[in-house]
């Protein structure tokens, strides 16, 4: 091959002609020491509290955690065996960052975005800061729209509203993360978006939940965000702030209501504890460091209802893609105005709309989003007063108790109605349910403290007797398998079916048979009253006489089973054996009350 020395000549003048000096300033440290998930650069002197590093070899990052006088204590995001005393490790002048969007949703991914479920890459350009500022008071409204769970004994009496915290608390194997599960596949025609987070879990657990939302076609809206047990404890310590991002995507871009279940932070308090101890902090109670109390406050308070904004605008504008500034009605400066919340609201329909003929009032397409937190919280032994239960008590609206006894007992889900509450509470229940269950927690109080005095043999009258067989069927109503959960409105027509009395002739071991059959029985042959039902959500005095009347037709066709639907699971799980043994308060109960 011959070369011609013009063309060489003109490539390096042409070379030379576009030369443009450029002088890239970048600071770079060194690895000190590395181990356990963590390093020790030197030479960093201008990091940033949280800034993202990155390990210039073997290109994983880590966030600057420790800013000491002499070095950097950097957590590494990622394998940290490869790295090497003497790395190069380079600043990046960015906040952690992760994936997020459409492309996420059925995905299960690691707490950086990448995916795990070997479906390919996740194609988005839309990325989130980690840590973000929660919003504040001024931009929030009230909680009183209801994010249903489709369980009985929540929806009942421990309500959950959209943009709510609510702790589920109680010892390992006691169904938290099954209320939690359940609660995500019954959002299935609600429009929320889920996001799971699994923090150091078993890998085989997290995969069984995935498997169980896809069978209830749960995953085509949910994101499963994954650092179990083997991960190294900076992606655990990571993750609910990164799945946190990821929802809070479709809240505020899109004005979604979006649900987190943090599964569960006792894990990460212990991920976070063995980062501060590596790093050299001060250890407090338990050994968890101080700021503890910060990390998860600071991840809960980001759950919110955002306000509604509304602005006047057109009378033919497409309300999809109504912005801020499309209000026809202007200040001063040229800024469109924009109505915050109820109250502004109400004075713009009142005072601003009717000076503007042929106009209307629209909610603008990004506001009104919310985010609702369920995390988990381990117990160990009941014990509620520890750090971690306490800290997290204090910063959540409410949290619903499972307790080890009534779930071995075959009571589930397992919820002990006497230290359960919902600070949001009728607020986040429609006005039929508040109707039919406002006494269903006393009621059930009353009855655990009857079923305890019967324990003693003393002889019992009539109207206590009588109480105490209603007991003993609202009990069995509450219970609910997994993967069930039950439209509002069925919840509606069993509970109101127990609480008058209707079920009092009921065998207790058919009263799950019986409300499997009354709700099959309304949906097929008295869908009217459902319907109307649904439509008012309120039970009308009209309404409840054709209740009345189409409970009355069906005593006649019920017909008594072997077992009921919470039975048949039980089985198909294997835990019948269990499910048979009576609570010890039952077990001396029983022998004064031969009627149930």
């Amino acid at each position: 091959m011959r070369f011609k020395a013009d063309e060489i000549a003109s490539v390096l003048e042409r070379e030379i002609s576009q030369y443009r000096e450029q002088v890239q300033a970048r600071e770079v440290g060194r690895v000190l020491e590395v181990g356990d998930g963590i390093a020790r650069v030197y030479g960093l002197s201008q990091a940033m509290a949280g800034e993202m590093l990155e390990f210039t070899r073997t290109k994983v990052r880590g966030l600057a955690f420790n800013l000491e006088e002499n070095s950097v204590g950097v957590i590494i995001l990622g394998e940290y065996q490869e790295i090497a005393e003497g790395d190069e490790v380079r600043a990046t002048g960015a906040l952690l960052q992760v994936p997020v969007g459409e492309a996420l949703i059925g995905r299960v991914v690691d707490p950086l975005g990448k995916p795990l479920d070997g479906k390919g890459p996740v194609v988005t350009s839309q990325y989130r800061p980690v840590e973000s500022r929660a919003p504040g008071v001024a931009e929030r409204q009230p909680v009183d729209v209801p994010l249903q769970t489709g369980i009985k004994a929540i929806d009942a009496m421990t309500p959950i509203g959209r943009g709510q915290r609510e702790l589920i608390i109680g010892d390992r194997k006691t169904g938290k993360t099954a209320i939690a599960v359940d609660t995500i596949v019954n959002q299935r025609d609600s429009g929320v978006i889920c996001v799971y987070i699994a923090i150091g879990q078993k890998e085989s657990t997290t995969a069984k939940v995935v498997e169980g939302l896809r069978n209830a076609g749960a995953m085509d809206y949910t994101i499963v965000v994954m650092a179990g047990s083997s991960t190294p404890a900076p992606l655990q310590y990571v993750a609910p702030y990164a799945g946190c991002a990821m929802a809070e995507y479709f809240m505020y871009e899109q004005g979604r209501d979006t649900l987190c279940v943090y599964d569960d932070l006792s894990k990460q308090a212990a991920a976070y504890r063995q980062l501060s101890l590596l790093m050299r902090r001060p250890p407090g109670r338990e050994a968890y460091p101080g700021d503890i109390f910060y990390a998860h406050s600071r991840l809960l308070e980001r759950s919110a209802k955002l306000a509604e904004r509304w602005v006047i605008v057109h009378a033919d504008a497409d309300e999809k893609k109504v912005g801020e500034d499309w209000g026809v009605n202007r200040h001063p400066d040229g800024r469109g105005v924009v109505y915050v919340g109820p109250h502004d609201k109400e004075h713009a329909q009142k005072h601003e709309l009717p000076n503007y003929p042929g106009h209307k009032l629209v909610k603008v397409a990004t506001s009104g989003g919310s985010l609702t937190a369920l995390p988990l919280i381990e117990t160990l032994e009941g014990e509620v007063s520890a750090y971690i239960p306490t800290n997290v008590i204090s910063i959540t609206d409410g949290q619903i108790y499972l307790q080890p006894d009534l779930f071995n007992a075959g009571i589930r889900p397992a919820i002990d109605v006497g230290i359960s509450v919902s600070r949001v509470g009728g607020k986040a229940q429609i006005p039929a349910m508040k109707q039919v269950a406002g006494s269903l927690r006393l009621d059930l109080a009353n009855f655990r403290e009857l079923e305890a005095f019967a324990q003693l043999g003393t002889e019992l009258d009539k109207a206590t007797q009588a109480q105490l067989d209603r007991g003993y069927r609202m009990v069995e109503i509450l219970k609910q398998p997994q993967y069930q959960p039950l439209n509002v409105v069925d919840e509606v027509l069993i509970i109101y079916a127990g609480s008058k009395g209707f079920l009092d002739k009921v065998p207790v071991k058919q009263v799950q048979a019986w409300e499997e059959q009354f709700l099959r029985f309304m949906h097929e042959q008295r869908a009217d009253v459902h319907k109307d039902l649904a439509q008012s959500r309120r039970l009308t005095p009209e309404i409840e006489e054709r209740l009345k009347a189409a409970i009355t037709a069906f005593q006649p066709q019920f017909k008594p089973t072997s077992e009921g639907p919470l039975r048949r699971a039980e089985k198909k799980e294997g835990t019948a054996g269990v499910a048979a043994q009576p609570l010890p308060a039952q077990a001396g109960a029983a022998q004064k009350a031969p009627a149930h």
